[in-house]
């Protein structure tokens, strides 16, 4: 499975803060600053910054140490993670529901993974604002003139951040532990110094400042719990990763690394406040950066800016895995994927992701022009993600696990009670710029929903014309057709009857190579398959083969190799004499299918975007022809 599982935990537990922990732990730059910006604290009354600080702790407790890493981080699929892992399990707990209710509980577990593409294109364009406003307290200071430039220099980095993306991230993945290392250890050293300066903010541990906060806010309280979630945002990287790094380093780097560091900059930036309450309100008053001594700005600003790259680094990558799991389970289109390191099969790139990525990050940054503005998009895709992944997490403990009703219900209560809030809370913000993500959410579903739809229709299609196998055999037997040498293999959806570019291949050239070998790739609703599972061959006629070759959703499939190996067992092959064929469809919108023109029309041209399997599967392009078909949909 991982490459990590046997490695030193220790280690893992560092590697893990730049992976993991990026999002959450560049926070601190913009949550208390979010949260007092739209409450602004009273000189007279501390409950104003005491109430955001204990919503924030608690939030962080119950949220990351109680249900994430006390609950959820134990249901995964073969030690893998996600929505994607969470659905599997759901769906494996057969008989439990009716077909239709299944289907929309999976329809909308589809919708939660398309909800992170909007957090995967927000998270680079707000955490790098908000490393880079820094420029603006430099400029009040020394009077640079670099607070005019936040905007074009936010977006450079950006630029710079995808750019490189093509070159791989092996490298800079090595050096991303240490500096988050060095970014934690910032944190909590700014918090200690500052601190000092009004040690009542330690008060703000007791949760009935937060519910205080909340009653006495009344219905503004749900828009402050839509800002609170901004300090724990990165929740589902944690357990969307953990196939990566294993469930115990994650505990390691949480506990003794990155809570208490949050905590205590949280902290600083309170009594910071509270000991000057005035002069916080002041215009250009940065929550953060004001716990900076003048003498090291510069280099928390850098660092600070390292930081945010990093947890952007982290969610493009993630953006990347989701969308190849997606693939490879039917939801999107075959899209290009290049495998960035020949030895790690799971660092790959993916061009057309990328450069929608940057466009819209880009976008980001020159609407929303600030941090603050951007905040208001922020938040919505997250809370609506963990509020799915509470629901399916409650129906995979009740219905896969079969604990008891009160078992299952009550962490679910417990999970919805501050879900709620943050949901609420954001949509309320809707006008103010959370509508993006769900646009960006319900696209992506609606394009997700169309090719699965379209694909059934196409398969029932192709399905309608197929022959049998053994149709071919007596053809062969009779010695009706004229063999010549060398091995074909005919790629093929389905494991059963004859593919569509068997029979055009005989049509058009009246001939059959003396090997032939029915290939089919079949990607399971697991993340890995074991080596022993990988291929199944059976042998319908002397030299005449059906190959299927099994693969998890998480892998990266060696075909080529895979097939050799398979064939190896039955008989000689030669890697340069195989020819591979694959069938092109030329879709037509006039047939049949049940499925609105516009869909249809959206279908095509997903399919004129979908990479041919030969091609998606990197097999050798001069062994290699693709015959055209026209068909109906």
């Amino acid at each position: 499975m991982s490459e990590h599982k046997n490695s030193n935990s220790w280690t893992l537990a560092l590697v893990a803060l730049g992976v993991v922990f990026g999002d959450i732990g560049t926070s601190p730059l913009y949550a208390l600053k979010e949260c007092l910006h739209h409450a602004p604290p009273s000189v007279a009354d501390p409950l104003g910054v005491l109430g955001p600080l204990s919503l924030m702790f608690w939030s962080l407790i119950v949220m990351v140490c109680f249900k994430y890493l006390g609950f959820i981080t134990h249901a995964t699929n073969q030690g893998e993670g996600g929505m994607f892992a969470l659905l599997t399990l759901f769906r494996s707990a057969k008989g439990s529901f009716k077909p239709q209710t299944t289907g929309t509980i999976v329809l909308i577990g589809i919708f939660g993974a398309c909800l992170l593409y909007g957090d995967g294109m927000i998270t680079p364009a707000i955490s790098v604002l908000s490393a880079v406003e820094g420029l603006a307290l430099l400029d009040a200071q020394l009077g640079t003139g670099l607070a005019n430039y936040v905007v074009p220099i936010s977006a450079a980095i950006i630029f710079g951040l995808f750019l490189l993306q093509r070159h791989g991230t092996a490298r800079i993945g090595k050096a991303c532990g240490p500096i988050m290392v060095l970014w934690f250890i910032t944190l909590a050293v700014l918090g200690i110094i500052n601190i000092s300066s009004y040690p009542g903010v330690f008060a703000a541990l007791s949760p009935h400042h937060g519910v205080n906060f909340l009653l006495h806010h009344g219905h503004e309280s749900f828009v402050l719990m839509g800002l609170v979630l901004l300090a724990v945002t990165g929740c589902e990287a944690m357990y969307a990763d953990i196939g990566h790094f294993g469930r115990p380093p994650l505990v390691r780097s949480w506990y003794f690394i990155v809570l208490p560091a949050l905590m205590l900059n949280y902290l600083g930036q309170g009594a910071l406040v509270l000991s000057d309450v005035k002069a916080a309100l002041q215009p250009g008053y940065h929550h953060f950066f004001s716990l900076v001594p003048q003498v090291a700005l510069i280099p928390v600003i850098l660092l600070a800016t390292t930081a945010t790259i990093i947890a952007s680094q982290a969610m493009i990558t993630g953006v990347y895995s989701l969308t190849q799991q997606a693939v490879q389970l039917g939801y999107l289109p075959r899209l290009k994927i290049i495998h960035t390191n020949p030895d790690v099969r799971g660092q790959i790139y993916m061009p057309q992701v990328n450069y929608l990525l940057m466009v819209a990050c880009l976008a980001l940054v020159f609407h929303f022009e600030s941090s603050t503005n951007l905040a208001a998009a922020y938040g919505l895709s997250v809370a609506m993600d963990m509020t799915f992944t509470s629901v399916l997490f409650f129906l995979v403990a009740r219905f896969v696990w079969l604990w008891p009703f009160w078992k299952a219900f009550i962490p679910l209560v417990i999970f919805l009670i501050p879900e709620i809030g943050y949901v609420s809370g954001s949509l309320l913000k809707f006008f103010a710029g959370a509508w993006f993500p769900l646009v960006i959410g319900l696209s992506i579903w609606i394009i997700m929903k169309t090719w699965t739809d379209g694909r059934a229709i196409l398969f029932q299609t192709m399905q309608r014309g197929r022959l049998p196998v053994e149709f071919l055999v007596d053809e062969i037997k009779k010695d009706r057709i004229i063999r010549v040498p060398g091995t074909a293999v005919f790629m093929s959806a389905s494991a059963d009857g004859l593919p569509l570019a068997l029979l055009h291949h005989l049509k058009h050239n009246k001939a059959l190579h003396q090997q032939v070998v029915l290939l089919t790739v079949r990607f399971e609703d697991a993340p890995y398959v074991e080596a022993a599972a990988r291929h199944e061959i059976s042998e319908y006629h002397d030299q005449f083969y059906r190959v299927l070759l099994r693969y998890g959703f998480s892998e990266s499939p060696d075909v080529f190799d895979d097939l050799c190996t398979a064939m190896g067992e039955k008989t000689k092959v030669k890697r340069n004499g195989i020819t591979f064929y694959q069938s092109r469809e030329v879709l037509l919108t006039n047939g049949p299918g049940k499925m609105a023109q516009w869909r249809k029309k959206l279908f095509v041209m997903l399919s004129r975007l979908s990479r041919p399997a030969t091609g998606y599967f990197e097999l050798p392009p001069r062994q290699v022809i693709e015959l055209g078909i026209q068909l109906e949909v």
